[in-house]
């Protein structure tokens, strides 16, 4: 069993983003791992694992544009399903 279940993957599209406050955010804020925040002050990409996708879809939408928006299973992934 996976301690963090879903991998979450988006980009933020804003103005004056800031990747080192993003990160900060997710660790102060969220529960989870293999955090991955980089780009620059128009495009962020995301990658975060985590039970709970739809807090971190809520705040990257309250910062910017976000797409390209992918939430997979990894637990079922690795029982060989479809994640």
């Amino acid at each position: 069993m996976l301690e963090f279940r879903y991998d979450t993957q988006l980009l933020i599209e804003g103005e004056n983003l800031d990747e080192d406050a993003i990160s900060e955010y997710f660790t102060a804020h969220f529960n989870g791992d293999c955090l991955l925040a980089v780009g620059d002050e128009e495009l962020i990409k995301i990658h975060f694992h985590t039970n709970e996708p739809w807090k971190v879809l809520e705040y990257c939408a309250s910062i910017g544009e976000i797409y390209d928006i992918v939430v997979e299973d990894m637990d079922r992934q690795a029982r060989g399903l479809k994640g």
